[in-house]
């Protein structure tokens, strides 16, 4: 087992604060809408599930769900939406990934770089930093603990590393990501959302985490940034 990440505290607690507004559901909408571009069922299309698993978990409408899904699949009216990859530096060197969800990418970049510049931050060229990170499969439950027998069944369906916060994370190989969702579920275990993300190959220590927090704290409060990720050790 892993402990504990500030960042990824600080993320949750965000969202449910935010959840009784438009700037969390705007984020879920383009994620779902991204994801049903692979198809609109959710039974075939596992991207599409993980996007509206996170939705639910996040007590987001139906209605904003279906609307998402018909945009995304193209039977809605709305423009399309753009996933892009930022690549970054944070303060003290920290190395960030931005994913990016936007229907207007000159606005997106703009205010991404005006964020940067505000917290000592800048962007990086293509394959800056992206080396330093490997995707990975990402398992949230909704517990914060566990028993040794649960852990054994964790690590038994093919978790690689379980990180104890104030929700349960479950890391695994990224081909695995959907067989262990399901495998867990069969098991019982309360699966609160399911995704892919950046893993930090190595945690690098900094002078002042909290300059790299207020950065991604302030990045995350803009509608088109979808997620962050850092090799700083916070």
């Amino acid at each position: 087992m892993s402990g504990h990440s500030k960042w990824s505290t600080i993320k949750r607690a965000k969202e449910a604060k935010d959840a009784k507004r438009s700037n969390l559901f705007t984020k879920l909408s383009k994620n779902i809408a991204v994801a049903a571009r692979g198809g609109a069922d959710p039974d075939s299309n596992f991207k599409l599930r993980m996007a509206i698993d996170k939705a639910k978990a996040m007590s987001m409408p139906k209605d904003n769900i279906d609307r998402a899904v018909k945009k995304g699949s193209g039977t809605g009216d709305e423009g399309q939406i753009e996933s892009l990859l930022y690549e970054a530096y944070g303060p003290d060197g920290a190395a960030l990934i931005i994913e990016i969800l936007t229907d207007n990418k000159n606005r997106t970049v703009s205010n991404v770089k005006h964020i940067l510049s505000k917290h000592n931050g800048s962007l990086g060229g293509n394959g800056s930093v992206l080396w330093m990170f490997e995707m990975k499969g990402e398992v949230i439950l909704d517990k914060s603990e566990l028993t040794e027998e649960e852990e054994m069944k964790l690590i038994e369906a093919g978790a690689e590393d379980i990180l104890v916060e104030d929700k349960i994370r479950i890391i695994t190989n990224i081909d695995d990501l959907e067989k262990i969702k399901n495998s867990l579920q069969t098991a019982n275990f309360d699966v609160e959302s399911s995704e892919m993300i950046y893993l930090a190959k190595d945690k690098v220590g900094l002078k002042d985490s909290e300059k790299v927090l207020n950065l991604m704290d302030a990045l995350d409060d803009d509608d088109d940034v979808n997620n962050i990720y850092t090799n700083a050790d916070i």
